[in-house]
């Protein structure tokens, strides 16, 4: 199943995409839009490009498991993502995910302002991958 994820943020959201097969995980974007209902319809608009069937959507949780201001903001922006899309939205933790996003664009030496382009959609890999081991672990 091609699977979209997506780690939302106020200005920048990461988009990333897997393969049929649920192998490979792949960075699509960052998209810059601060209406909630514009993003919704260019993640679905995007969803449709690429023919995924469910999309993914990183819950930003603190350290101890608790839910803060942005987690509810996902959680609205997840409602409001699945009626634009008409798509399945599985919510993820997505704790440490952008701390991983920005090791893995240390070890390929991105600095500076191309690493803030594109560390949103390494993030959005990061959920991603995380939520295919869980499928391949847990289905």
């Amino acid at each position: 199943m091609i699977i979209l994820s997506v780690d939302y943020g106020k200005v920048r959201t990461g988009v990333a995409v897997c393969d049929k097969n649920e192998m490979i995980a792949s960075p699509v974007g960052v998209i810059k839009e601060y209406s909630m209902e514009a993003l919704a319809k260019r993640i679905s608009d995007i969803a449709a490009e690429r023919s995924a069937q469910q999309i993914v959507l990183g819950l930003p949780r603190n350290m101890d498991g608790s839910e803060g201001e942005s987690a509810q903001n996902v959680r609205v922006f997840k409602d409001i993502l699945a009626q634009a899309s008409g798509l399945e939205v599985v919510l993820r933790d997505e704790r440490c995910t952008t701390v991983t996003a920005y090791e893995y664009l240390n070890m390929s030496n991105k600095r500076g302002k191309k690493r803030k382009e594109v560390v949103d959609s390494v993030a959005a890999v990061v959920i991603l991958e995380d939520y295919l081991n869980y499928r391949r672990n847990s289905l």
